[in-house]
């Protein structure tokens, strides 16, 4: 069983975790160049953010469909990134984790490393009834994901990783205000529906709880 670091930040700016990320990725680069070995030592991180749109290294900004001053209206901010993916948006009520390990240590490559995110973040909403999967050749987790109309999105993910470190992750929507998916398409999927924990029970669900079952799941799934 993995023995994650979690580290909880709150809420907090997008840039500033970016920053906090990539000091950490460069931090457990370094130790693996000095001991010449994979490291047990991992980071992983738990935010929410103010309200954040980011494009990933290979996305269309034509997904990106609100402009400067739009954006400054919606208290939102745009920033283009070095993860996998697409645009995707992240805001207060969304559960966002941020693994920085080293995948050398867990013997996997990168496409199991995602495979068994998704299946934590399965395990963590079939926790809440809700049955979720995989959608053939799309990354994240799912609701109905096989129906042409029905399927949407609960969980995107993107990662990065750099000698065999990831960083980056998943955004989990928990109570997150649906209504900034309208001003993109959501990591490319223009028809594709998107939706929360909250909008499928009804209810607003304790980020706490998510965040306490999410770390439970995680370390199971690794």
């Amino acid at each position: 069983m993995a023995d994650f670091n979690f580290v909880d930040l709150g809420l907090k700016e997008y840039k500033a975790c970016w920053d906090y990320q990539e000091e950490k990725l460069q931090e457990t680069i370094a130790e693996k160049r000095s001991t010449g070995k994979p490291t047990s030592h991992n980071h992983f991180i738990l935010v929410e953010h103010p309200h954040v749109y980011t494009l990933g290294k290979s996305g269309d900004e034509a997904n990106m469909m609100a402009n400067a001053e739009f954006l400054k209206k919606i208290e939102a901010t745009y920033f283009k990134i070095n993860r996998g993916g697409d645009i995707t948006y992240h805001g207060p009520g969304q559960l966002v984790g941020y693994p920085i390990i080293d995948l050398e240590y867990y013997k996997i490559g990168v496409r199991e490393y995602i495979e068994r995110m998704e299946d934590a973040i399965i395990a963590t909403v079939a926790e809440y009834g809700l049955e979720a999967g995989r959608k053939e050749g799309a990354t994240g987790v799912w609701l109905q994901p096989d129906h042409k109309v029905r399927a949407r999105k609960i969980c995107a993910i993107g990662v990065r990783v750099s000698r065999y470190v990831t960083m980056h992750g998943f955004a989990l929507n928990v109570n997150t205000d649906m209504r900034y998916y309208n001003y993109i398409n959501p990591c490319g999927f223009a028809s594709s529906a998107v939706t929360s924990i909250q909008q499928e029970l009804g209810r607003e669900i304790p980020m706490e709880e998510v965040k306490r079952i999410a770390m439970e799941k995680f370390n199971e799934a690794f």
